[in-house]
């Protein structure tokens, strides 16, 4: 018995790889892009942790998040323990269908325009926002990929008939509410993003969106790592905090039992007013290395190493 990570992205899965071996914990890697699987016969025994990205077409893996979800139906089918399963992946790739679920958990969502059709997304823009600033998003995004600011209907017009524009992969444009934070201090507006393992707060990070929203702060980018795309300054672009306001903490956590998430990274922001939305459920989460450092070990495999030592007694001394 093992543990199996399903994933589409070798790069985000070495930090977990090697906490994984550094407990010395059974694990596979499901690099889970094409296959052959016989249904009808079960499937292997242990924990399987689903890490598949709403990002998985970047990558040339266009078909990864549909065969993912098949195979978690096989699995759920036959009763396996799955973290992150079907209703997980379900909100992963849809942000219409998070925000509903957001939305009935009393969670507050920015207003949001479901286009569908490139032709109508200038005019939609001009009826539903008054022709001011309005955020562009796919509704199977991740990454902040394909997330930008048009602060004219004209400038979105533009950009819609220029060599930049990418459709996105499920047909569907959101148009959001603009939800500019207040600018304190040297950094500027910030959003939050509240990590969660086992259905629990574990820690948030900080984001200074000055340059943008394609935003990792993440495995592969160190709080001090030049590397990580947002920035030159990172250690000013991510900062980790220990908590956040208590009731949204709560409702948080209520929305992700409701919706058998387990490990989840939730972005939220704050306006100038104090009102908080909530625009990203990541069910494919990656956690910084600083904040993993503070305990002295990885929680997230400290979570799977404890799921397996329940289903498998004999592995209780390995956690």
């Amino acid at each position: 018995m093992q543990i199996h990570v399903i994933h589409e992205n070798a790069a985000w899965l070495e930090p977990l790889a090697g906490a994984l071996d550094a407990e010395g914990l059974p694990w596979r890697d499901w690099f889970l892009d094409r296959g052959v699987f016989d249904l009808s016969a079960p499937p292997p025994a242990g924990v399987f942790y689903n890490r598949m990205s709403a990002s998985s077409h970047t990558r040339d893996h266009r078909y990864a998040a549909e065969l993912t979800a098949s195979v978690l139906a096989w699995l759920a089918g036959h009763g396996r323990r799955i973290v992150n399963g079907p209703r997980a992946l379900d909100l992963e790739i849809s942000k219409t269908r998070q925000y509903a679920a957001l939305e009935a958990a009393g969670i507050r969502t920015p207003r949001t325009v479901l286009v569908a059709g490139k032709d109508q997304l200038v005019a939609a823009a001009r009826r539903h926002f008054d022709d001011g600033p309005v955020i562009l998003k796919p509704n199977r995004g991740g990454k902040g990929l394909g997330v930008r600011l048009f602060h004219r209907a004209e400038a979105l017009a533009d950009y819609l008939d220029g060599p930049d524009y990418q459709p996105p992969v499920d047909g569907l444009h959101l148009l959001q509410q603009y939800v500019r934070a207040p600018v304190i201090g040297p950094a500027g507006p910030l959003i939050t993003r509240a990590e969660f393992i086992g259905g629990r707060f574990l820690y948030a990070v900080e984001v200074d969106t000055s340059d943008g929203f394609e935003l990792c702060p993440a495995d592969v980018c160190a709080v001090d790592d030049a590397f990580c795309p947002v920035g030159e300054e990172p250690r000013a672009k991510f900062t980790i905090i220990d908590d956040i306001n208590a009731a949204l903490k709560q409702r948080y956590e209520a929305f992700l039992a409701a919706n058998d998430i387990e490990v989840a990274g939730i972005e939220f922001i704050a306006d100038g007013d104090g009102t908080t939305y909530t625009y990203d459920v990541n069910t494919n989460t990656n956690y910084n290395p600083e904040a993993e450092g503070r305990a002295g070990r990885s929680a997230m495999a400290g979570f799977l190493g404890g799921e397996l030592a329940r289903l498998h007694p004999a592995r209780r001394g390995i956690s």
